[in-house]
Formats: structure tokens, sequence, C-alpha cells
């Protein structure tokens, strides 16, 4: 199993689509394990430079702030925030001071931050509301195209499919373009990895399941196109054995770095977006795996523990290393 999963987790980065920086601020102390994680675009997007953006919400139990001007327009106005359920708003808040601080927003009287959710409170105390405005502008100011993955950021608390979940990423070239996945993985199922269960490390089925999927590209696709896209990054979870439970928020963005003026003139043709369909289903798959596989075994409140997979892998024998 070894070279299998070397091959199903070492599959490149969201950073591997030109301009695309990640940025984490981990919160561990006492009975709290969460943190933020942004995304952060470059140059930035802003409301008069906007980039094309589309989503899809396979099951819409969660919050994902600022989707229906997204769902509308077809735009990202702001880097995307990912967060813990209750710091959700408060993280809002903090991008939207973040971008009105930016000389490129002096004149800016209207702004549209994306901000999503996981819920990680059966590892952390969600109710401390932990994650301040400093921590979500550190996150954006730290961004680069360096990132930790697993129990990281707004991975930090996370579960997933029986094993500790977290920040996962996976990457395809598509022609001459480049297509990328980060995941925030927090969904219940049954693993499966090359199309073989896995014995989840524990039994226990937290509730507050969920899952976003963030895709971007270089290539020149408008909101509709990217929107088509953003199903595929639903779609994956199904493949390695999410169960699509109802109090899951299962969620998927995809955006392009082509700027939405640049966009709309010489966009990929219909038929020539199976290569992206494909890419996304496989880069989203493997983003998902890449968070259980970087993510350690996490020791949380009330005496909760959700086990990495690697290191359950290596206690079954089935690990080299």
């Amino acid at each position: 199993m070894t070279d299998r999963l070397a091959v199903l987790t070492d599959t490149g980065s969201i950073k591997d689509v030109p301009g695309v920086r990640v940025g984490h601020r981990t919160i561990v102390r006492h009975d709290v394990r969460t943190g933020v994680t942004a995304i952060v675009p470059t140059p930035v997007p802003t409301p008069e430079r906007p980039l094309p953006c589309g989503l899809f919400v396979g099951n819409g139990h969660g919050k994902l702030i600022g989707s229906t001007q997204v769902a509308e327009m077809g735009t990202l106005e702001t880097p995307i925030v990912l967060t813990n359920t209750l710091s959700a708003f408060g993280a809002a808040d903090a991008l939207v001071g973040w971008m009105l601080d930016r000389p490129d927003c002096a004149d800016v009287v209207t702004l549209n931050p994306l901000v999503a959710e996981c819920n990680d409170s059966w590892l952390s105390d969600i109710r401390q509301r932990a994650v301040t405005a400093a921590d979500v502008r550190a996150a954006l100011d730290d961004a680069s195209d360096d990132f930790a993955l697993g129990a990281v950021g707004a991975g930090t608390g996370m579960r997933a499919l029986g094993f500790k979940g977290g920040i996962g990423t996976a990457s395809r070239a598509v022609g001459d373009q480049r297509l990328g996945v980060l995941a925030l993985t927090n969904f219940t199922g049954h693993l499966r990895l090359d199309g073989r269960p896995v014995e989840p490390a524990n039994t226990a089925d937290p509730e507050g399941n969920s899952c976003v999927v963030v895709v971007a590209t270089d290539a020149p696709l408008d909101a509709r196109q990217l929107g088509r896209i953003a199903r595929r990054g639903v779609y994956a979870m199904g493949t390695v054995g999410a169960a699509y439970s109802h109090g899951s928020g299962d969620y998927a963005i995809a955006f392009s770095t082509r700027r939405a003026d640049d966009a709309r003139s010489g966009c990929v043709r219909e038929k020539d977006l199976d290569p992206f369909f494909s890419a996304t289903l496989e880069a989203s798959a493997q983003a998902i795996v890449s968070s259980l596989w970087h993510a350690e075994t996490t020791h949380g409140r009330a005496g909760h523990v959700a086990y990495g997979l690697r290191e359950t892998l290596r206690e079954r024998g089935l690990l080299d290393r």
C-alpha cells in the first residue's frame, strides 16, 4: 500500500496555479483546536477587479457567507477565508476590514466577502469563538506558496471519514493550464483508497459534518463554466467514501485567475471542458486524501481523539515507514 499511497497523496498543490497563495493561523490551547485558512489570489481580487467564480452546493447545511452574490454575479471580490462555524461571521468582518485597508479599495463602499466553514466542535470548544480578527489578518498577510497541510489553520480541529481531517491539496495539468484544489475536510462516511475500504480508526460519528472544496485554475473560464467545474468538486467526495449526510454542508467554489473582463473573450469551448472536469474529479479526491494523510492524531476537548490516517496504517503494518 505504501507505493500506491505515495501516488495518491503526492499529487501537486493549489499553489501550482500561478498567483495562488495560502496562509494559515493555527490556534491550540486548553480545549481549543481551531484556526483560519486564507486562499489569496495575486493580484488580490477587488470589487473593481474581480475574478470569475462559480460555486455548487451539494447540501446546504452550512454557512457560506457571500454565496448568493457569487451565484448571482459570478465574481469573486476578495480572497476566500475558511474557518470554524461560529467564527465565520467574525472572519467575514475581519476580511472586510482587511480589504478596506488596501489602497486599491480606498473608494469601495460595497464588498462581498466569501467565507466558508466546517464545524470543529467535536475536538474544539467552538463556543469560545477563538478565531480573532488578528488571526484572520495574519492568515491573509502570511499567505505564500509554502504552506502546511493536515491539522493546521481551519483544519486544526476537523475530522473526516473516520480519521483526523484537515487541509489537503492537489493539482493537475490540463494542456498548458493548471487546475489546483484545496480541501477542508470534516465529513462522515467510510474511507476508500484506490477503491478499497479502509476501516476507521474509531466509530465516533460527530455531528456538524461538512466539506469545502476550493478549485483554482488559470484557464480562461467564465462563471457558468466554473460552476460546472465546482459540481465535480462535490461529486469527488463520493469517490473517497462521503456519506453526504443530513448534517453535512458540502460546498465547492471554483475561480479562475484570469480577470473577469479577460475571461469573457476567448473562453474554453464547452466541448473542450471534459479534461477540466476529469482534472477536478481527480484533484479533489486526492486533496481530500491529502488532508487525512498529512493530519496527525489530535487529542481534543472532552477526551475526544481523532486518529491520523498515516499513523493508523503504520500501526496496522500497512506502511513501511
